[in-house]
C-alpha cells in the first residue's frame, strides 16, 4: 500500500478536512519532506491547475498524483449529478469530465464524493438512482476511454441519502453498464455506517479502489478511536494495493496532522 496526503485549492473549503491549503508548491514540498508517496488534489475546477507547475513539482519532489476530487462543483455551484434542474445536472457531468481530463493527464482517477447529490423534494428515490446510473455510465466510458477508473465514495447519512455503506455501493454498481467504476473506502464515514469495517472492505472486495485514511473523528489515524490493525489485514486480505490517503482535518494544524498521518502509515501498513 502507498501513502497519500491532500491538498486542497478551495477557499470556500478552508478549514474542512484536507490537511495542505497553501497551493502545490508548498504542499508537495511538506509532503516529500515527510515520505509520503503521492498527494490527493481538489481544486475548484479543471481550470484552476496549473498543469505545467504541477508536472514540474511533482517531478522535483519524486511525487505521483493518488487521485483528484471533484468536489468543487458542488462547494462553489451547487451542481449534483442527481439535481432536479436538467441543466444543473448537464453542468457536473461536464464539471466532472473536465476533471477525469485533467487526472488522467497524471494517471491517476477522479473521485465523485459530494457531487452525487442526494434524493429529496420533486425528485424521488427511484429517478434520484436511474439518474446516478446513467451518469456513472457516461463518466465511466470518458474514464475508460481516459486509462482510467472512476471513484464513487458512500458518505455518511447526514451527506447524502443514496449510499452510505460500501457493500450496498458496490450492488448498485454491479446493474451499471460500466466495470470501471470502484468504490472509494472512506474509514470516517465507514466508522459511522458500517457495523464492521473489516467486514464491509470484505464484502465489497472486488470493488475497494481507493481509501480514506482517516479516524473515527475525521483527524489522523490515531487520532480517534478507530482500531487500525483489523482494517489493515482486511485491505491485505482483499489484495489492495492502492493509496491510503489522508482526506482529513488538519487538526491541530496541517504539520501536526501530516506528522501523524505518516507515523500510523508506517505503524500499520508498512
Amino acid at each position: 500500500m502507498k501513502s497519500a496526503i491532500t491538498i486542497s485549492l478551495l477557499p470556500e473549503s478552508k478549514g474542512g478536512p484536507f490537511v495542505f491549503w497553501d497551493g502545490f508548491a508548498d504542499g508537495c514540498q511538506r509532503a516529500a519532506a515527510l515520505g509520503f508517496d503521492a498527494v490527493e488534489i481538489f481544486p475548484p475546477a479543471a481550470g484552476t491547475v496549473d498543469v505545467a507547475q504541477l508536472t514540474e513539482l511533482l517531478a522535483r519532489h519524486k511525487l505521483r498524483v493518488a487521485a483528484i476530487g471533484t468536489g468543487g462543483g458542488w462547494v462553489v455551484h451547487k451542481w449534483s449529478l442527481t439535481h432536479a434542474d436538467s441543466a444543473i445536472r448537464a453542468q457536473a457531468l461536464a464539471f466532472i469530465r473536465e476533471i477525469i481530463d485533467l487526472s488522467s493527464g497524471f494517471g491517476a482517477p477522479a473521485i465523485i464524493g459530494s457531487m452525487q447529490g442526494r434524493w429529496e423534494g420533486g425528485v424521488s428515490h427511484k429517478q434520484a438512482l436511474a439518474w446516478l446510473a446513467k451518469a456513472l455510465e457516461d463518466l465511466a466510458a470518458h474514464a475508460a476511454a481516459r486509462g482510467q477508473v472512476l471513484l464513487y465514495e458512500p458518505l455518511n447519512r447526514y451527506e447524502t441519502n443514496l449510499f452510505n455503506r460500501a457493500a450496498d455501493a458496490a450492488k448498485f454498481l454491479e446493474t451499471i453498464l460500466a466495470r470501471n467504476v470502484k468504490v472509494l473506502a472512506d474509514l470516517f464515514h465507514m466508522n459511522i455506517e458500517e457495523s464492521s469495517i473489516p467486514d464491509a472492505l470484505r464484502a465489497a472486495a472486488s470493488y475497494i479502489g481507493h481509501v480514506h485514511f482517516a479516524d473515527s473523528n475525521r483527524r489522523a489515524i490515531g487520532f480517534g478511536h478507530t482500531v487500525m490493525p483489523p482494517i489493515i489485514e482486511a485491505l491485505r486480505q482483499i489484495g489492495y494495493q492502492g493509496y491510503l490517503s489522508a482526506e482529513i482535518l488538519p487538526w491541530p494544524d496541517s504539520d501536526a496532522a501530516a506528522r501523524q498521518t505518516i507515523e500510523s502509515f508506517h505503524r500499520y501498513a508498512i
